[in-house]
């Protein structure tokens, strides 16, 4: 019961961060995208699995960025520059992991859609 409980608030929370935050929607919109193109493509396994670990790094980023943001704003409703810190290095994170998240599809598809366009 207790996992069906953990699994519950977990979809709440998922639930939440989509209908609230507008770059979750478009990063869900992107790993659909990238999804698709993958298939296009025909990504080895390795590959899939290294896209997959692309996707859930960037979404799993955006909403502990979210869950920090939520928590600071509790914590801290007032401007200071602490909760400010707090939230840009967050939000940093998910910078990061999107500008890693850029690298790997140039990896994974730069070549093939060079070949597909361009011939081999």
């Amino acid at each position: 019961m207790a996992l069906v409980r953990a699994f519950r608030f977990a979809f709440e929370g998922a639930s939440y961060v989509i209908r609230s935050e507008r770059n979750a929607r478009i990063q869900l919109v992107v790993a659909a995208a990238a999804t698709a193109m993958g298939i296009w493509l025909g990504l080895s396994p390795l590959e899939w699995a290294l896209l997959a670990l692309t996707i859930g790094l960037v979404i799993g980023l955006e909403w502990l960025n979210t869950a920090v943001e939520i928590t600071v704003t509790l914590v801290s409703p007032e401007e200071h520059p602490l909760a400010k810190a707090a939230k840009d290095v967050a939000a940093a994170s998910v910078l990061v992991g999107a500008i890693v998240s850029v690298a790997i599809g140039l990896f994974l598809f730069g070549p093939r859609l060079i070949a597909r366009f361009f011939g081999p």
